[in-house]
């Protein structure tokens, strides 16, 4: 593949005179990139190379850990709940996510540039914003879920499978509508920082453009966060108050505990909910650093690096690594099954037969799935 040089003058080696890591980047791209990054030296070949492995081992690890997620959970009757729905969705969007993600990351980084053309970088900057932003709100999803069933009880009204699809209808639809914008002018997708890979526009000054920043981070990630906060807050809020009622009213009897199988199904609620609020920790911890980035370069409080805004991207990504492993390690039930499919994992299967009860109400069979993915 030819590419064109931005600068005729440079003539020199890799790294000096007037070279920027906007070089390599053919004519039909130059459009998209923001004057901002003609300041940046080329990035070292090694660091290309290292990001290329990186996404490498990322995507081969989230696609299988999903897939083996999405597997288990439709092919294991006692897990296709209507809870569960929201559970197979984030798996999904995770698995799509590194799907549409990964093998174009590597190839840039092959070729130490974006190399797919102008209109794959927009369909790439996008599958990564929309999928993205699914993840999220299914886990806000996962969160009212959770609400419903510790918080309110017999009170709350119980989720049924066509009420979980059309929440899932409305997410995805949602999603689209707002990651469609940039296709239609209300900012756009375009090559970050070492050219190979694209995402929002973030240094274009007019406020046309940072609007889209400002207003598409509320509905993605403040606006989820503030709703997942509430909801875990009465959360804690009701199963603390329970286990200190459980407490008082096992001590005034004199009994080590007042547990019955009723109760064994409200502490397992109780841990799906930790097991939710972990995984949903991690979600933000990965994708703030990429909406520093983005908040940093429509504020211009300080200098973006070509290497931090890749790595922020690839942090971003790791996400969706983490959800299968949560479930790998943390929830019996799911170990069961897993194990059941795939004996070669089945080291220390026969600790987690202890942790299920074995008479169950219905509401613990419906629940007793992992609360995230």
């Amino acid at each position: 593949m030819v590419f064109s040089r931005v600068s005729d003058a440079f003539t020199g080696p890799l790294g000096s005179g007037n070279a920027s890591v906007v070089d390599m980047v053919p004519q039909d791209m130059l459009y998209l990139v923001d004057d901002y990054w003609y300041q940046f030296p080329p990035m070292n070949p090694l660091w290309h190379g290292i990001l290329g492995f990186a996404i490498t081992i990322t995507g081969i690890l989230s696609m299988v850990g999903n897939f083996v997620v999405i597997f288990i959970f439709t092919t294991t009757k006692a897990l296709r709940t209507p809870s569960n729905l929201f559970v197979v969705n984030l798996a999904v969007s995770d698995f799509l996510m590194m799907l549409t993600m990964f093998p174009p990351m590597v190839m840039n980084c092959y070729y130490e540039t974006w190399v797919l053309g102008p209109l794959m970088c927009e369909i790439y900057g996008m599958c990564g914003s929309l999928f993205g932003c699914v993840s999220i709100w299914s886990m806000t999803m996962i969160a009212f879920d959770r609400y419903n069933v510790i918080v309110k009880g017999l009170a709350g009204k119980p989720l049924t499978t066509s009420g979980a699809c059309a929440r899932l209808a409305f997410v995805w639809t949602a999603c689209f509508i707002w990651t469609l914008m940039p296709l239609f002018g209300w900012n756009r997708y375009v090559p970050e920082g070492n050219m190979s890979v694209c995402g929002t526009d973030y240094l274009t000054k007019d406020w046309t453009s940072r609007s889209y920043i400002l207003v598409y981070s509320c509905f993605v990630y403040f606006t989820p966060l503030l709703l997942i906060i509430y909801s875990y807050y009465f959360i804690v809020k009701a199963v603390s108050q329970h286990e200190k009622i459980m407490r008082e009213q096992a001590k005034k009897m004199n009994v080590a505990s007042l547990r019955s199988t009723e109760e064994a199904s409200k502490s397992i609620e109780a841990r799906l909910a930790k097991i939710a609020l972990f995984t949903i920790s991690l979600w933000f911890f990965a994708w703030t650093p990429y909406l520093i980035i983005n908040y940093t370069g429509i504020f211009e409080t300080m200098k973006i690096s070509p290497l931090n805004t890749v790595w922020g991207s690839l942090f971003a990504k790791c996400n969706a690594v983490y959800n299968p492993i949560v479930y790998g390690i943390s929830h019996p039930k799911y170990r069961q099954a897993l194990f059941k499919r795939f004996p070669c994992l089945s080291c220390g299967a026969d600790e987690d037969q202890s942790d299920i009860p074995s008479q169950a109400t219905t509401q613990e069979k419906q629940s007793i799935a992992p609360s995230n993915a």
